[in-house]
């Protein structure tokens, strides 16, 4: 049995609901292409500073922006983030697997970690929490949970 554990902030806990229908025998959205044994730790919805210091126990890097406490970092800066929210949430639940994730300007950031693997990859789609529409906001998230979940097989698919 695989143990996973979320910190999502643009992927709105999505990604982990989509795992935990998936472990549970009712995918819902997206479309699997492997079979494993997965059980969901923790899906957590963290978009505020204060929550990634007050549960993910971290403090996070100065972001470029915030608004009403939710951070906006860039693109790279998110990138980073992503993996200390994926570390973090893994370390704190003792998963097996961590996914972080986290978009302010640009495509944002996903992180996927295990104990001897860690990548960070992007959405398809730029943004910026600021000034988009909800339509690109919108595009980005749905983008960014695909590429999350796809990046997640890849760490549980048989070699």
């Amino acid at each position: 049995m695989i143990r996973v554990a979320t910190a999502e902030c643009f992927t709105h806990g999505i990604v982990a609901r989509e795992i935990h229908a998936y472990s549970m025998g009712y995918p819902m959205n997206y479309l699997w292409r492997v079979d494993a044994e997965v059980s969901l730790v923790a899906g957590l919805f963290i978009p505020t500073l204060s929550g990634v210091r007050s549960i993910l126990r971290f403090e996070p890097p100065e972001p470029s922006a915030t608004l009403n406490d939710i951070k906006v970092y860039t693109e790279k800066e998110d990138e980073r983030v992503a993996l200390m929210m994926a570390r973090s949430v893994r370390r704190l639940t003792g998963a097996d697997i961590g996914i972080g994730t986290t978009a302010g300007t640009g495509r944002g950031g996903i992180a996927v970690v295990s104990d001897d693997r860690e990548e960070v990859i992007n959405s398809d789609v730029e943004a910026d929490l600021r000034f988009s529409g909800a339509n690109e906001i919108l595009a980005r998230q749905e983008s960014g949970i695909r590429r999350a979940l796809e990046l997640f097989e890849s760490f549980i698919s048989p070699p």
